[in-house]
């Protein structure tokens, strides 16, 4: 079991899969690393998948005298690239998670390879609110209750009946006070100001029919993204990522072969 320390002593979780150019994924609100189960393998195929638990979430410390944010979860994905010696990585950011990876693109440019920003939104006044039920189910997203709530937002009726371990693996599992710190923090974000300072390339990924994180999001970045791409993936809802594989892994991993690091970053 791996851990990296940040700054302020938090334990952060992660493994390593595959070889090549080094990829970072950031999992979603109160999930863990086991949200990609089932797309990180093909990603590694190609390249070295950093999986990472953001604080308060699977092995991770969860450290609750103090509200999370964008900024702070972002430099724990710093702290493991540091810890594995990754002066730079291509980083792929979803939901919550494509929050964390668009704020690290922006305060960190260096250390970003190619990114892409999955199922997720800039915050603000500018985000395209989801509806009121989808937000409903979002805050009683634990235990069984949950799974009624929040499958039908990730994937469509028949193909969550037919993979339920997939369902189960993004309904949070963290203790409740951590889960809010997540919830308060994605709630908070505002990227607006800061997506036209990212300077990597860009592709942004999203299910035509997502309720949880509105289609309309997604455009709002790739017009505020300079030089984003954008593939919005017909009748995929959150869960696009596992539901439209493997339309969506081979989009994703074009576009990263399409977009090397450096020599040097390798």
């Amino acid at each position: 079991m791996n851990h990296a320390t940040a700054a302020d002593g938090t334990r952060i979780w992660y493994d390593v899969h595959g070889a090549g150019e080094a990829l970072v994924l950031i999992h979603g609100q109160s999930l863990d690393h086991e949200m990609w189960d089932g797309v990180y393998e093909d990603l590694a195929e190609r390249h070295r998948v950093v999986r990472v638990d953001l604080r308060g979430t699977g092995g991770s410390d969860a450290p609750l005298d103090r509200a999370y944010s964008m900024e702070l979860l972002a430099k724990d994905v710093l702290a493991v690239m540091d810890d594995l010696g990754l002066g730079r990585a291509h980083v792929y950011g979803f939901s919550m998670g494509g929050k964390v990876a668009q704020t690290l693109a922006a305060i960190a440019p260096e250390r970003v390879g190619a990114l892409v920003l999955g199922s997720t939104a800039p915050g603000g006044e500018h985000e395209v609110e989801r509806p009121e039920h989808a937000s409903l189910a979002l805050r009683k997203a634990s235990g069984d209750e949950g799974r009624g709530l929040i499958g039908p937002l990730f994937y469509t009726p028949e193909w969550a009946l037919a993979h339920p371990e997939t369902v189960t693996r993004v309904l949070p599992r963290n203790p409740l006070r951590a889960q809010r710190r997540h919830y308060e923090a994605s709630l908070k974000h505002d990227g607006w100001d800061l997506l036209p300072r990212v300077q990597s390339p860009t592709l942004v990924v999203h299910g035509e029919d997502d309720e949880l994180t509105p289609v309309g999001n997604a455009e709002l970045l790739a017009e505020r993204v300079p030089d984003a791409e954008l593939l919005v993936l017909p009748g995929a809802r959150h869960g696009y990522l596992h539901e439209a594989a493997p339309k969506a892994t081979e989009a994703v991993l074009a576009f990263l072969a399409a977009n090397p690091l450096a020599p040097a970053d390798r």
